[in-house]
């Protein structure tokens, strides 16, 4: 069996996460996305962006790696007061101790081998260090894969949806929260 880890992404990582992202959408968000959308991700500006988000401060980007390939990654960092806030604008008590799993992808071909966990939980642990204590994401409700591994990992919907309009049709988000004590089951 390959060797596998999560570390933190550097600057030459961009490209990396672009290619990852292009692939990742493209299986998960085929009908779901618009084509333009999705051809989108190839432009030279996705990976200047991924670029940028490596430098973000307070945000980390976690890589998934096996056999030296990265295979996925995670964006997560102190989650903005829009991401913790209900529906009619009201943030939380909680609010300066969540953190945002922004974005957790993992290549296709290599699902089902644990990546997810691993990234989740090295994220939850980076926000353990940045002082929060719960974490939200979105996911999109069609999402089943997604929806699923959050659930396993004891993070469930709250009852707060929001609609993204993609220029081309509109997709309804969930958000869902946990505790950011995830342990690993190797």
């Amino acid at each position: 069996m390959s060797t596998v880890s999560v570390r933190e992404a550097v600057d030459a990582d961009a490209a990396e996460i672009a290619r990852i992202q292009r692939v990742t959408w493209r299986t998960a968000y085929q009908g779901v996305l618009s084509d333009r959308a999705l051809a989108e991700l190839d432009s030279a500006v996705t990976e200047a962006r991924w670029a940028e988000a490596i430098g973000h401060p307070g945000s980390r980007i976690h890589l998934a790696v096996e056999g030296g390939r990265t295979v996925g990654f995670c964006v997560a960092g102190p989650a903005p007061r829009d991401d913790v806030a209900d529906a009619a604008g009201n943030v939380p008590g909680d609010a300066d101790r969540t953190g945002l799993i922004a974005t957790l992808l993992v290549e296709p071909r290599w699902s089902r081998r644990g990546h997810g966990s691993r990234l989740l939980a090295a994220a939850a642990a980076g926000l353990r260090e940045l002082g929060a204590d719960r974490g939200v994401t979105w996911a999109v409700e069609s999402d089943a894969a997604t929806l699923g591994f959050y659930r396993r990992a004891g993070w469930h919907p709250d009852g707060t949806v929001r609609t993204l309009d993609t220029g081309d049709r509109r997709l309804r988000e969930l958000r869902l929260t946990g505790a950011l004590d995830i342990q690993l089951v190797e």
